[in-house]
C-alpha cells in the first residue's frame, strides 16, 4: 500500500462505525446543541495581584470584549459554546493547566438565571517579554507506546537542554497538531512530557488528534477539548499577537483543509483588537496551500493537504506583517502565501517513528523561533544532534541521476540562503538547487518493504537540495549561509 492509499483508508475508517448514542435518532442535530441553548451573561475580571488588568481579550469564540480599567468585563455568549477563553495582553505569565498545557479557558456553566461570574487570575512577568521564544514540535504523532517511549527519552531531554540554553527569557513551546496517531489515550503521556519539558504549552488539533466514531466536526475534537480546552484561540506575547486555529475539518468520512465560517468570524474580531502593522503568528496544522502536488507534477493540490478556503484567512491577516507556522506533511518548506510567509516544519516524529529522519531528509526534530521586538529568528533543531547541525552533505554520485555531483540537503533553506562550496580550498561559487530525492531517504525508504515499521513511507521529491559537479578524490566543503549571517559547514 503506498502512503497516499494509507492516508485516504486511514481518514475513511470513521464511515463505518455506529454513531454516539445521543446522535442515532437525529444525525443531523449539531453536536453543540447537546448543551444549553440559551444565552449566557458571563461577567467577571482579569487581575493581577488584586489589580484589574486592562486591554485583556475575552472571548466564548464568537464574540470578542475588552476588558476595562478595572479588569472587568460582561459578555453575552450563545448557549452552545463550550468555553469562556481569556487572550492575555503582553507582560504576563501564560495561565496554565496542572500538566502544564495553556489554561487561557474555563468552562461556560451558567446558573439557573442563565449567567455566569468569572475570574481569571494572571501573574506579572519577571522580565519583560519583548524579547521571548517558542519551540514548535510538528506532529509528535505517537501510535503506541514503543513510540511514546522514544519521545520521552530522545525529544524531551533534547527540548530540556534546548530551553537551559535559552536562559530566563520568557519561553512558550507548540504542539502544532497531529499530538496523537489516533490513540486518544495517550494524550495522558503526551502531557506527562510537558511537565517533563517544563516551558507552557498551546495544542493545535491535527487530523489524527480526532475522534473517528464521530460523524461531524463538532463532535470531533471532544476528547481534544477535554485535554485541552478549546481548538482556537489567541494570546500576546510582546509587540506579537498569536492565533491558534483549527483548520482540520472532519466530516465522519474524511477530513480536509477548511476554516469554519465561526471560527473566521471569531479571527476578524480578535485581529480588530490589534494594531495594523503589528506580528501577527498563526499556528495551524494543515498547511495553507502545501506544494507537494507540484514537486509531484499533479495538477492541483490534495483537499487534505492545503486549506481549501485559505484565501479568506490571507485577507484578514493583511494589514499585518504575518506568518503562518504548520506540519502535516512531514517535510521542511518555506514561502509565501500573498503577503503571508508560511513555515511548514519537519516533524519530531519524521517519517511516523521509522527512524530519525523525515521523508525529505530533514532530521526528527522542532523550530525554535526567538523574537525581539518585531522582528523573528528561526532556526531548526535536529534531534540529538549539535545546533549548528543544519546540513547533510552526500558524496559524488550518491544521487544516481547526478552520478558526477555531490549533493547537499539544507532543510531550513529559504530565497534568504546562500549556500557554496569549496574544492580543495577553492572557491567554486553557488552551488545549484534542484528538485530530487535525499539520497538517505530514498534508501532508507524506497522500495515495497521499506521501512520495515510502515512500509507505505516513499521519499518525497524536495526543493532543499543543492548540487554541484567536482572530481573524484577532491575535498570538498559547503557552506550555508542564513539570513541571519550564521555559517553551517559540512565536509565530504
Amino acid at each position: 500500500m503506498n502512503r497516499r492509499a494509507f492516508l485516504a483508508r486511514s481518514a475513511s475508517i470513521a464511515a463505518a462505525v455506529a454513531l454516539p448514542a445521543p446522535l442515532r435518532g437525529d444525525p443531523y442535530r449539531p453536536w453543540t446543541s447537546l448543551r444549553a441553548a440559551g444565552p449566557v451573561r458571563i461577567r467577571g475580571r482579569v487581575v493581577a495581584g488584586g489589580r484589574g488588568v486592562a486591554r485583556a481579550g475575552v472571548s466564548d469564540g464568537i464574540t470578542v470584549v475588552s476588558s476595562g480599567a478595572d479588569g472587568s468585563f460582561d459578555l453575552v455568549s450563545e448557549g452552545a459554546q463550550p468555553f469562556v477563553m481569556l487572550s492575555p495582553p503582553p507582560g504576563f505569565e501564560i495561565p496554565t493547566q496542572a500538566t502544564g498545557t495553556f489554561g487561557l479557558f474555563q468552562p461556560i456553566r451558567a446558573d439557573r438565571n442563565s449567567e455566569m461570574a468569572i475570574r481569571f487570575e494572571l501573574a506579572p512577568l519577571r522580565t519583560s517579554d519583548d524579547r521571548h521564544t517558542f519551540l514548535v514540535l510538528a506532529d509528535t504523532q505517537t501510535q503506541d507506546q514503543p513510540e511514546m517511549a522514544r519521545l520521552h527519552a530522545e525529544t524531551v531531554p533534547d527540548v530540556r537542554a534546548t530551553v537551559g540554553k535559552l536562559g530566563e527569557v520568557p519561553l512558550f513551546g507548540v504542539a502544532d497538531g497531529d499530538i496523537m496517531y489516533d490513540d486518544l489515550a495517550l494524550y495522558a503521556e503526551y502531557e506527562r512530557a510537558v511537565g517533563a519539558m517544563a516551558i507552557p504549552f498551546a495544542q493545535v488539533v491535527g487530523n489524527h488528534d480526532l475522534d473517528l466514531t464521530s460523524d461531524r466536526d463538532e463532535a470531533s475534537t471532544a476528547t481534544f477539548q477535554r485535554h485541552f480546552g478549546p481548538t482556537y484561540y489567541s494570546f500576546n506575547r510582546g509587540r506579537v499577537h498569536y492565533v491558534v486555529l483549527d483548520d482540520v475539518f472532519f466530516y465522519g468520512g474524511g477530513y480536509l483543509g477548511y476554516l469554519s465560517d465561526r471560527q473566521l468570524t471569531w479571527l476578524a474580531r480578535d485581529l480588530a483588537r490589534v494594531e495594523p502593522g503589528a506580528p501577527v503568528v498563526v499556528f495551524l496544522h494543515i498547511p495553507l496551500h502545501s506544494q507537494l502536488y507540484a514537486r509531484h507534477n499533479r495538477p492541483r493540490p490534495e483537499i487534505s493537504n492545503t486549506v481549501t478556503n485559505r484565501e479568506a484567512l490571507v485577507r484578514l491577516l493583511e494589514p499585518y506583517p504575518a506568518r503562518v507556522i504548520s506540519g502535516h506533511t512531514h517535510e521542511m518548506d518555506h514561502r509565501r502565501e500573498g503577503r503571508v510567509i508560511e513555515h511548514t516544519l519537519g516533524t519530531v516524529c519524521g517519517a511516523w517513528w521509522t527512524g530519525d529522519i523525515c521523508y525529505d531528509g530533514t532530521p526528527n526534530g522542532y523550530a525554535v523561533f526567538e523574537v525581539k521586538g518585531e522582528s523573528f529568528q528561526w532556526r531548526y533543531k535536529a534531534t540529538g544532534q549539535p545546533d549548528d547541525h543544519q546540513i547533510r552533505l552526500y558524496p559524488r554520485g550518491a544521487d544516481p541521476r547526478a552520478p558526477d555531483e555531490i549533493v547537499a540537503n539544507v532543510w531550513n533553506w529559504d530565497q534568504a540562503w546562500t549556500v557554496t562550496y569549496r574544492v580543495n580550498g577553492e572557491s567554486k561559487g553557488l552551488m545549484a538547487r534542484r528538485r530530487g530525492l535525499d539520497p538517505r531517504s530514498a534508501s532508507e525508504h524506497q522500495g515495497e518493504d521499506k521501512p520495515a515499521k510502515r512500509t507505505w513511507v516513499d521519499p518525497v521529491v524536495t526543493e532543499h537540495l543543492f548540487y554541484a559537479p567536482v572530481e573524484q578524490g577532491t575535498s570538498v566543503v559547503v557552506e550555508a549561509r542564513d539570513p541571519w549571517g550564521e555559517v553551517y559547514r559540512a565536509q565530504v
